[in-house]
């Protein structure tokens, strides 16, 4: 297991960037990357990400203790900033379980980058076709549109 703390620390270190410069680069202050590496407080999915993308690490890697491969999930990055974005954070959260859990049909088996790359554009495609639907259609409170 390695904590988030370490992670931060190790990659912030290994690009070569003070704690001023990262927290300059993710939009927080120099306190925050301190309690981050140091004190082990949890960032927010949204600094999560923001640092990832700084530090040219997976989100997945630094929010997940279990996992050791900084690139782990890379893949699944765009999608999930995408459904931040559009939808919220609980969104992203959501949508970045479905394409973990998808990733596993491909255990086991030699399937090439480009088909992985089309099964994710599809299931992220209908993902956010469904949320806008839903959107359209209940708003955002979950009550009926009022123009059906």
């Amino acid at each position: 297991m390695q904590p988030l703390s370490g992670k931060l620390y190790n990659a912030r270190k290994l690009i070569g960037y003070s704690r001023k410069e990262l927290a300059e680069m993710v939009g927080v202050s120099p306190r925050s990357i301190y309690t981050y590496e140091m004190m082990t407080v949890k960032p927010r999915p949204a600094v999560i990400r923001r640092l990832a993308d700084v530090l040219q690490v997976s989100p997945i890697y630094l929010d997940n203790d279990d996992i050791f491969d900084p690139l782990y999930g890379i893949e699944r990055k765009e999608y999930v900033e995408e459904a931040a974005k559009r939808f919220g954070e609980k969104s992203a959260r959501e949508l970045n379980s479905i394409l973990e859990r998808s990733t596993a049909l491909f255990a086991g088996g030699e399937i090439p980058q480009e088909d992985k790359d089309l099964f994710f554009d599809a299931l992220a495609s209908a993902y956010y076709r469904s949320k806008d639907e839903a959107k359209r259609r209940y708003g955002r409170k979950g009550s009926a549109a009022k123009d059906e």
